[in-house]
């Protein structure tokens, strides 16, 4: 009689149950047992990857900056334009966006991420990305570190909860005679992903149009 097969066990496989773990209970789910039980393997099988539940939560998190997209800092100063035709602003913007989204997909890891890259190889290649474009665009270096992280402090700060979300849909928690200016408030929980998206653009447009006069400042220090 043949055996049963066991899970092929791997770094890829524990990171990705990790992660749909976290994402579907929350940080507090994650327990190498737990981990353990859901692959379908003893606990000190997982040793073999990872040493710690801290190195699982680290992995977990830097699979999600796996996810941002870089590739509007790559092929060419982004002052000079890429190969798509990108300049520095909408390169921000983009990858702004797209940092956003998996932030967005995966919410239950922010507390994780919000602590820096660290030395998570896919975290510090972002940064090395956001950095090296706004120094390829013509931003000295120290206003270029300080773009990078008043960009990941918008970008975290838009992802850790919802604007809209936060107020109740009952429209006599609002009483005119104590707020006479939330009249409609209860309506913005069902428009909550739209209202919550407008924001963040509308914040992205206001930080990048601040940042583009900035720029526009350096000219005559770097022509």
């Amino acid at each position: 009689m043949a055996r049963p097969r066991k899970p092929l066990l791997s770094t890829d496989l524990i990171i990705e149950t990790a992660r749909a773990l976290v994402d579907a209970e929350g940080l507090s789910a994650l327990s190498t047992r737990r981990l353990a039980a859901e692959l379908g393997v003893s606990g000190p099988s997982l040793y073999n990857h990872f040493r710690t539940k801290d190195q699982i939560l680290e992995a977990v998190a830097d699979s999600v900056s796996a996810l941002v997209d870089l590739s509007m800092f790559e092929g060419g100063e982004a002052g000079e334009g890429h190969d798509e035709g990108l300049d520095w602003r909408t390169a921000l913007h983009d990858w702004a966006v797209s940092y956003r989204a998996a932030l967005r997909d995966h919410p239950n890891i922010l507390p994780v991420m919000v602590r820096g890259p660290g030395r998570r190889p896919a975290g510090l290649r972002l940064a090395d990305a956001v950095y090296g474009g706004m120094v390829d665009a013509g931003w000295p270096p120290a206003q270029a570190t300080s773009i990078g992280a008043l960009m990941r402090y918008f970008v975290m700060g838009s992802a850790l909860g919802s604007f809209a979300g936060g107020f109740v849909d009952d429209e006599s928690a609002y009483d005119p005679a104590d707020y006479p200016h939330l009249g409609q408030a209860h309506l913005l929980a069902e428009q909550q992903e739209k209202i919550d998206e407008r924001a963040f653009e509308t914040g992205l447009r206001a930080l990048l149009d601040g940042l583009a006069q900035q720029y526009e400042q350096l000219k005559p220090t770097t022509a």
